[in-house]
């Protein structure tokens, strides 16, 4: 008998684990072009990054721009962003959606935006591609920094400086 109590608890918290953790709300601020906040009827504000994509920080070239193209697609709009998980600073990384569109694409679509540098998402990736064919957004350069280099670079001249 206790065994079978067993087996129901650990098929009780696995359901719990498979299921994945869901935050609708209001966009309330974009802080840069792969990040946002969104508050929820319960009064809770969430910063989320966008899963599986990395956006230019605002001090490279195409950063700001990066941020106000999310703006125009999300500020002051309903989402709901299912969360795949947490960076290594405890943000919330999550695929958001506004009316059933990605708004992922459509930065990797405008040239706004690199697929996650480990783990690149296929479809993410063959659409980065086309992007950077055309020369659009960041790929008018034949080699622009990806973001997460420019953050080493910029870390390592923080230590240097100190």
């Amino acid at each position: 008998m206790k065994s079978i109590g067993f087996a129901l608890l650990g098929l009780l918290l696995s359901s719990m684990v498979l299921r994945a953790e869901v935050i609708s709300g209001k966009v309330v601020a974009v802080l840069d072009g792969n990040t946002l906040e969104v508050f929820t009827s319960e009064n809770e504000t969430y910063k989320i990054l966008l899963y599986g994509i990395d956006c230019p920080e605002l001090g490279q070239e195409f950063g700001e721009r990066a941020k106000m193209f999310l703006e125009k697609l999300v500020l002051n709009k309903s989402v709901n962003a299912e969360i795949q998980g947490k960076d290594r600073w405890g943000n919330r990384l999550a695929i958001v959606l506004i009316d059933g569109k990605d708004p992922r694409e459509e930065l990797l679509q405008e040239g706004l935006a690199w697929t996650a540098e480990r783990n690149p998402i296929d479809t993410f990736e063959s659409i980065k591609e086309k992007a950077k064919q055309k020369g659009k957004g960041l790929w008018k350069d034949q080699e622009p920094t990806p973001p997460w280099i420019y953050r080493r670079q910029q870390t390592m001249t923080q230590f240097k400086s100190s």
